[in-house]
């Protein structure tokens, strides 16, 4: 929601303190080979980073002292919006996608929950097979359990079984993990190209 001054506000990011900026009485100096320089004066290890033509910067304002290390504060940079970037793609790939069957499933209704599973593991996801009984149907338990086996084996091509199928009131549950990318195999879909 906008202020009174009409510009919204903006999200507080903290900023990373360099060089002069640093305000500590005194510093842990870590070098630009990783080792460790000792505690000084922050002037002193400023005078030492300009002699290596790098930048000292503040990686951890919070320890006693704070811990500065000595390096290229643009590669620095660099590498921690690549690090942003790569979490971010691991928490919107390992997503669970569930497919829902029922114990009288028609052949094309089962074939089309099937393809929809092969696309998601397809995309990395892990796939939740669960079978709902609805009625008396729960008196036919063993046919619920063959269905999700047939499902099961109808994915092994792109997915492996990650935990046997278990009854659980009215549903029986199974996890599909997919395969390494490099031993996908597509039946039923053609993979979509990622743009």
């Amino acid at each position: 929601m906008p202020r009174r001054g009409g510009r919204p506000r903006r999200k507080w990011v903290p900023r990373i303190r360099k060089n002069e900026r640093i305000r500590a009485r005194e510093i842990r100096v870590i070098g630009p080979d990783s080792k460790q320089i000792g505690i000084m004066h922050p002037k002193e290890a400023l005078s030492m980073a300009r002699r290596l033509g790098l930048d000292l910067v503040e990686i951890s304002a919070s320890a006693k002292p704070p811990v500065c290390r000595i390096l290229d504060f643009g590669k620095y940079q660099y590498q921690q919006a690549k690090k942003g970037k790569d979490a971010k793609t691991q928490r919107t790939r390992n997503k669970v996608k569930e497919v829902k069957f029922r114990v009288r499933i028609e052949d094309h209704d089962y074939f089309t929950k099937i393809k929809h599973a092969e696309e998601f593991l397809g995309r990395g996801n892990k796939v939740k097979l669960s079978l709902m009984f609805r009625g008396r149907e729960i008196e036919h338990k063993n046919l619920g359990f063959e269905t999700i086996a047939r499902a099961v084996g109808d994915l092994d091509h792109i997915g492996h079984q990650d935990t046997e199928p278990r009854l659980a009131g009215r549903f029986i549950n199974t996890m599909v993990s997919p395969l390494p990318e490099n031993q996908r195999v597509f039946k039923y879909n053609e993979p979509e190209l990622e743009d």
